[in-house]
């Protein structure tokens, strides 16, 4: 898996965990069959896509405040991601 690219994901509008995963799936071009769920996301950011090289999150601080479990578990999941994959870190900004 190489990072290529830039990608900038607007999240200030998300009121639902369900909408935040269908933005993600968009964005990051998942695979039609993408569960939109946490599980599903780390399968996908793991295996079948490429994650860009650098990923900026819009809105952040307040998806924070409308979903602070998911907002919690995206992060650690991206964390994680450049964890176990050394080679394709990807930078990741939380505006």
């Amino acid at each position: 898996m190489n990072c290529e690219n830039e990608l900038t994901v607007d999240v200030t509008n998300i009121k639902t965990a369900y909408d935040l995963q269908l933005v993600l799936k968009e964005k990051l071009a998942f695979p039609n069959f993408y569960g939109e769920n946490w599980d599903a996301f780390w399968d996908a950011i793991t295996g079948p896509i490429d994650m860009p090289e650098k990923l900026t999150l819009i809105g952040w601080a307040q998806l924070e405040k409308t979903l602070p479990r998911d907002a919690s578990i995206m992060k650690e999941c991206l964390i994680e991601y450049n964890e176990y994959y050394p080679n394709s870190q990807c930078e990741y900004l939380f505006m």
